[in-house]
């Protein structure tokens, strides 16, 4: 069989490694032109409030659940990636919309969000890293393979909200759908109703958990495509006899979390709930007491009992967030080894403040824009999982 996609050199990848490189097809930019503010610059919060007021409604700021609770403080609304770029498409009069989050989910505000808005990313290396494990090239060599044997046809491509732009568009026009780890049964319900199987973009934990724990599927239904192998490292035969074809990939934070992590902390303190998100590995979430979204995380600590002993498997902000909230609970990160988002974390108030100055000062930066034809693809794969039954009404259509 044949594949189209290319690794790069080991000398390019270590060029890249080394900053001395550039990769136009991921989530990586670091140029900042302008002044950023030294962090111990003790006005940053009088200079962000400021900048803030003075653009007034023109400026919309969003805060994902994972931000640093410096740049929180500033946000207007805060929630996970979607509900952000649907709170985004819901206000057409915000002139900028400021996202504090990372790449893809900007990308996802510029989709949903009309033309005469424009939306900026306060630090353009804020990535993913579970995205950008799964390029464009490397997912349409992947179908290639899928073409050749023959069950293209008869496979629905599902991509998890954390994907880029280009491959919800790949999935857009290949009939697939666009899910959340709230909803993901119900896109897959769906899928398995156009399809005999799914390749299930970019997070394997979520696709295997979702299969296995909530759909009835066997470990046994699942492959493991990995891009950097020959038709994934799989043979024809298990490629045609799996239902899940599950992308490798993984969040860096939620598969960090090991089954050592769930038994330690059942030893260090008796009684504790044990709460993951589903981007955890098999194990740990078979291993907890709960399993859930980051809304739903939220929503179990706020309706927990006083007195009550929770583990969190999810980023440390958010973990220490709540526990700051609830002062009331015992909360603690279900780890040993605290571990932030490293890429959520790069934008920080130097880099909000910089981009809400330039804004006052006329002067639009880091703006995030996907192309027309890739936009219409991906508002298809986003628009199907908006009709899926159970979910919400549907953002304002893009002008």
């Amino acid at each position: 069989m044949t594949s189209t996609w290319v690794e790069p050199s080991n000398t390019a990848t270590a060029l890249l490694l080394l900053g001395r490189g550039s990769d136009p097809d991921t989530e990586r930019g670091v140029e900042c032109p302008g002044d950023l503010p030294a962090p111990s610059d003790p006005d940053l919060v009088a200079r962000a409030t400021a900048a803030k007021a003075k653009l007034g409604s023109k400026v919309f700021v969003l805060g994902h659940h994972y931000q640093r609770d410096e740049v929180i403080q500033f946000a207007d609304v805060t929630g996970d990636s979607f509900k952000l770029a649907r709170e985004a498409a819901a206000r057409p009069d915000a002139e900028y919309i400021v996202f504090c989050g990372v790449h893809f989910m900007a990308e996802s505000a510029d989709i949903l969000t009309t033309d005469a808005q424009r939306v900026i990313l306060p630090d353009l290396a804020a990535g993913c890293s579970m995205a950008d494990m799964a390029v464009l090239g490397q997912v349409e060599a992947a179908w290639d393979t899928l073409t050749e044997l023959g069950i293209a046809g008869e496979t629905v491509p599902v991509t998890y909200m954390n994907s880029s732009a280009d491959i919800k568009g790949f999935v857009g026009r290949n009939g697939g759908v666009v899910c959340t780890s709230s909803n993901a049964k119900r896109a897959l319900d769906w899928a398995f109703e156009q399809g005999s199987k799914v390749l299930f973009l970019p997070d394997q934990h979520l696709g295997r958990n979702t299969a296995v724990l909530e759909m009835g599927l066997s470990l046994d239904d699942c492959v493991l495509y990995d891009p950097h192998k020959p038709n994934g490292g799989l043979t024809p035969e298990q490629l045609r006899d799996a239902k899940m074809i599950l992308w490798r990939g993984h969040c860096s934070v939620h598969g960090r979390f090991t089954l050592d992590s769930v038994n330690d902390v059942r030893e260090r303190v008796p009684g504790v709930n044990v709460l993951v998100h589903p981007e955890c590995r098999h194990e740990v979430v078979t291993a907890s007491d709960y399993v859930g979204s980051t809304e739903y995380i939220i929503k179990t600590i706020e309706a927990a009992p006083a007195g009550s002993a929770w583990a969190l498997g999810t980023e440390l902000n958010l973990v220490r967030r709540l526990a700051l909230a609830h002062p009331d609970k015992q909360i603690m990160f279900l780890d040993k080894a605290v571990c932030y988002c490293s890429t959520m974390n790069r934008i920080d108030l130097p880099h909000l403040v910089w981009a809400l100055e330039e804004l006052v000062a006329g002067r639009v930066v880091n703006q995030i824009t996907v192309d027309a034809d890739t936009a219409q693809h991906a508002r298809t794969a986003l628009d199907k999982m908006l009709a899926l039954p159970g979910s919400d009404t549907p953002p304002p259509a893009a002008a």
